[in-house]
C-alpha cells in the first residue's frame, strides 16, 4: 500500500490568519460539512483539525502526511494471535512482508491485518465446505 504523498500549504496572508485565530480563540468546535452533511469527528480528528488551523493561523507554512504504522514481531505478533518464532518464520517464506530497519524486523499493521482477513475467510470457507458435506 502506497502512502499519499505530503501536501504543503503556505502560511495564509495575514489578513486570513489573523481571522482564522480570532475564530479559534476559546473554541474547539468544529463543524466539517461533507457535500452539505454535517460530520461530527472523534476527538482525536478533531484536535488534529484544530492543531492544523492553529497553525495557518499563525501564519505557518503546514505539511499534511500519513504515517503506516509499522510493529516489531513481537507486537506484529501478538496481533495476529500467534508465536513470535512462527510469525518470523512466515517472513522467511514470504508469506508477510517484512522491512528491515538495520538487522531488525518490521511488519506494516496493515499486512498483519490483511493476513488476519485471509485466515478468516480461510476458516469460513472450510466451515461452508464441512456444511455441505454433511
Amino acid at each position: 500500500m502506497a502512502l499519499i504523498a505530503p501536501r504543503v500549504t503556505a502560511g495564509l496572508p495575514a489578513d486570513d490568519a489573523r481571522n482564522l485565530a480570532r475564530s479559534l480563540e476559546d473554541s474547539n468546535d468544529i463543524t466539517v460539512f461533507v457535500d452539505g452533511t454535517v460530520h461530527r469527528l472523534p476527538n482525536e480528528a478533531r484536535d488534529a483539525v484544530v492543531d492544523l488551523l492553529a497553525r495557518l493561523s499563525r501564519g505557518e507554512t503546514v505539511t499534511v502526511s500519513s504515517v503506516e504504522e509499522m510493529l516489531t514481531t513481537s507486537q506484529a505478533a501478538d496481533l495476529a494471535g500467534i508465536s513470535h518464532t512462527y510469525l518470523r518464520n512466515m517472513t522467511d517464506r514470504g508469506e508477510i512482508p517484512v522491512e528491515y530497519r538495520g538487522t531488525h524486523r518490521r511488519i506494516r499493521q496493515a499486512a498483519i491485518m490483511a493476513w488476519l482477513e485471509t485466515q478468516k475467510k480461510r476458516q469460513q470457507a472450510e466451515l461452508s465446505a464441512g456444511d455441505d458435506a454433511g
